[in-house]
């Protein structure tokens, strides 16, 4: 079973729309919590400091791929602690001015 790590800069209750749809989207893509994919939540309750941290730990851990919603802060932990594991972000920045990826056509290593 694939196992999802999700790192959140937030608490559950402010991310509840966001977890929703994500769940959804799982779903229509055939993937259901529990039956076959597994997701391992780290949450940094608005302490930004703590995403390098839950993010290394994230890595640490048996998941096939990362995903960080949020912003250019999340983004760049998961990326920073993360080299040998898919990322996927979120943003409504552009992620080549933040230093999130190199291009949007190619964004160059696991992000």
């Amino acid at each position: 079973m694939p196992v999802i790590g999700y790192l959140c800069p937030e608490s559950p209750v402010p991310f509840a729309s966001r977890l929703k749809a994500f769940h959804d989207g799982l779903g229509e893509t055939g993937y259901i919590v529990g039956r076959n994919v597994a997701i391992e939540y780290q949450w940094a309750d608005g302490q930004y400091k703590k995403l390098p941290a839950l993010a290394a730990d994230l890595a640490a851990r048996n998941v096939d791929l990362i995903v960080a919603p949020g912003g250019a802060p999340v983004a760049l932990a998961a990326k920073a602690s993360a080299a040998n594991k898919t990322i996927v972000f979120e943003m409504g920045g552009d992620p080549v001015q933040l230093g999130v990826v190199d291009s949007l056509s190619r964004p160059g290593g696991n992000i």
